[in-house]
């Protein structure tokens, strides 16, 4: 596609308002416009959205992205539009939860990027769990594949996750993949989780001690750590919850100074969408998330390959969102 210099100059300057927060020079925006401006023109036509997770890179969430945020709300505002294609700019399962909720539209991934939680449990190994514990219930952070879904009693977000674990009727509750979250969440029930193995490799290599750091350097600092940290990073937090909860309190907090305690892509969109307040720290890349690119992208709406395009069958799409749909009756519910 060709486009006028006027074009050009226009997609510059929004590039630019966004991104200029984080470093990105005119130039640096200019190199991007031809690909932004066919995407967004390619968009209109195909009567498409692109979706972005938090953790996407800036030019992903403030070139293309239709909507940005946490992967369970993508996919219910994917559901109240009136688009035919979804693109979502994400890890895989977050792009299968977005089939399960929107089963009439076509679902597509620039990337099929794994996640190390979701790898970390099959359908077979909570069907396993399932014989040994036969009086539990089954829950399944949303970080896990559609056919992990399927065997589950309810689904549940970092956002949700102790509301949906007392809004279940058993004493005991088989929560699975993320053993950290599972550990932070114990102390706040009564009931007894029984924990899988599986860690973010993002989330499991932040310190204590380099927060207590950043604590010595920026007392009046606000840590705010996200639920798949150790217990350890936990303690050291003034908020423990999902990016949305992170967000928020960046928002409406009276405090300057924030350490947002995961993947980079949120503290970049921080940095870009609160240019009043002051984030500071360390985070880490997620190679998943990254593994999504811009070019990709165009691609995945010009001319997809097969492995771009998300298909579910309609047995596993039915049964996944069962857990889905007891996730939302219970938050109504509590």
């Amino acid at each position: 596609m060709k486009f006028s210099a006027q074009e050009i100059q226009k997609e510059v300057a929004r590039l630019h308002k966004k991104l200029g927060a984080l470093g990105w020079t005119e130039k640096a925006c200019e190199d991007i416009t031809k690909v932004t401006l066919e995407i967004n023109k390619l968009k209109k036509e195909k009567n498409a959205i692109v979706l972005a997770h938090s953790y996407q890179t800036p030019d992903i969430m403030y070139g293309i992205a239709d909507f940005v945020g946490d992967s369970y709300g993508l996919s219910m505002k994917a559901k109240k539009t009136k688009a035919d294609l979804i693109i979502f700019c994400s890890v895989h399962f977050m792009a299968e939860t977005a089939k399960i909720l929107n089963p009439e539209k076509e679902v597509r991934v620039p990337a099929v990027a794994s996640c190390s939680l979701a790898e970390s449990i099959t359908a077979k190994d909570v069907r396993d769990l399932r014989k040994k514990h036969p009086k539990a219930g089954v829950i399944c952070y949303v970080n896990t594949s559609a056919a992990v879904k399927a065997e589950c009693d309810a689904c549940c977000t970092s956002a949700n996750a102790l509301k949906i674990i007392e809004g279940m009727p058993q004493d005991e509750i088989i929560f699975v993949p993320d053993k950290l979250m599972a550990q932070n969440l114990q102390p706040l029930t009564k009931k007894k989780l029984i924990k899988w193995g599986g860690t973010c490799i993002v989330h499991e290599e932040f310190s204590d001690k380099d927060i207590r750091e950043i604590k010595k350097l920026h007392p009046k600092a606000k840590i705010l750590v996200h639920s798949e940290c150790t217990p350890r990073v936990v303690k050291e937090a003034d908020l423990m919850g999902s990016t949305t909860d992170m967000l928020n309190y960046v928002k409406n907090a009276k405090g300057k100074q924030f350490m947002l305690v995961t993947e980079c892509g949120l503290k970049d969109r921080a940095i870009a969408e609160f240019k009043d307040k002051e984030i500071l720290g360390s985070c880490i890349l997620c190679p998943y998330m990254k593994e999504i690119l811009l070019e990709d992208t165009l691609e995945c709406l010009k001319s997809p390959s097969k492995n771009q395009i998300i298909k579910l069958s309609e047995t596993t799409i039915k049964k996944a969102k069962r857990s889905l749909d007891k996730m939302v009756e219970i938050v109504e519910n509590v």
